[in-house]
């Protein structure tokens, strides 16, 4: 089975790519800019019709779309998030119109819900900022496209090799730098807010069962299936690191997550369709990201 991964170098391509990579009778190719792609290509510019010459060279029989823009800015936002999968899709009807395509969505897509309420696929999406937008119109295209194409829409992932642009990687970030000094103090916004945190490789664990499954719904949530208050994400990093300084809360949370003060998704539907679930704990992410990122002497990474 031939299975392209766009944004294979990028934090979750690289977890899903390895899981792909082990699968016996996989061949496996990168997309994306970086140097060593088998393809290469930026679908925030890309042409269509060149990407499905590119495309037809390659025959794939699955592709797992990872590319996205993290809250950026409103225009990348649209370019990678709505523009790309759209492109990707004229371009994947022109020269691999049975392939699987497995993209990944997001969480934001829904907006605010109601507190207790796990969110199920079929709730209104009402995102209130411009990155969940974005990604509720590439969403849009990917599912009304005619292709063989399922959307899974993450939660928050964590874990190994977090990216520095995140909150729990750049809280590592911050925690290591801060060090031993018992005087040092790290200062947040509000962390009152709940996310659902899915653990990076159980999210790779969810699209490679993805690409391989059978017919599956057009869209699947995959998170942790909890709310958790960022509060406990932040303690839960501060333990693990042996931070004894002073973490201090002060003004707004994240723009991209304003609006938004309680968020879980309901993964019922994918553990009927794709036989997965949750493996990890909490615990067990933030030990694993602060093993990879946070431990002194480690450099920092790069998104």
């Amino acid at each position: 089975m031939r299975i392209l991964v766009l944004g294979h170098t990028g934090y979750l391509g690289r977890h899903i790519a390895a899981q792909l990579g082990a699968l016996q009778g996989v061949r496996l190719f990168g997309g994306g800019r970086s140097p060593d792609a088998d393809l290469h290509v930026d679908l925030a510019t890309a042409d269509a019709e060149r990407l499905a010459e590119n495309l037809s060279d390659l025959s794939p029989d699955a592709v797992v779309n990872c590319a996205g823009s993290l809250g950026a800015d409103p225009v990348t936002d649209a370019e990678v998030n709505a523009r790309g999968p759209a492109v990707l899709c004229a371009a994947l009807l022109r020269a691999a119109p049975t392939a699987r395509l497995v993209h990944l969505g997001s969480a934001a897509e829904y907006g605010a819900c109601e507190p207790g309420v796990p969110v199920a696929e079929d709730a209104p999406t009402r995102p209130a900022a411009s990155y969940g937008a974005t990604k509720l119109a590439g969403t849009v295209a990917v599912a009304s496209s005619g292709l063989d194409a399922v959307v899974l829409r993450v939660g928050n992932p964590v874990g190994p090799g977090a990216a520095p642009m995140s909150l729990p990687g750049g809280t590592a970030l911050r925690l290591r730098r801060a060090g031993g000094d018992r005087d040092a103090v790290v200062r947040f916004g509000d962390l009152s807010a709940h996310r659902d945190f899915v653990d990076v490789r159980d999210l790779a664990r969810a699209v490679a069962a993805a690409a391989t499954a059978g017919p599956l719904p057009r869209i699947l949530n995959i998170g942790g299936g909890r709310a958790v208050p960022i509060r406990e994400l932040v303690r839960g990093l501060v333990a693990v690191a042996g931070f004894r300084g002073r973490i201090e809360e002060a003004g707004a949370g994240s723009s991209r997550s304003a609006g938004v003060a309680w968020q879980c998704s309901d993964i019922t539907a994918a553990r009927e369709a794709l036989g997965w679930e949750p493996r990890f704990t909490l615990a067990d992410s933030l030990a694993a990201l602060w093993a990879s990122v946070g431990a002194p002497g480690k450099a920092d990474p790069v998104a």
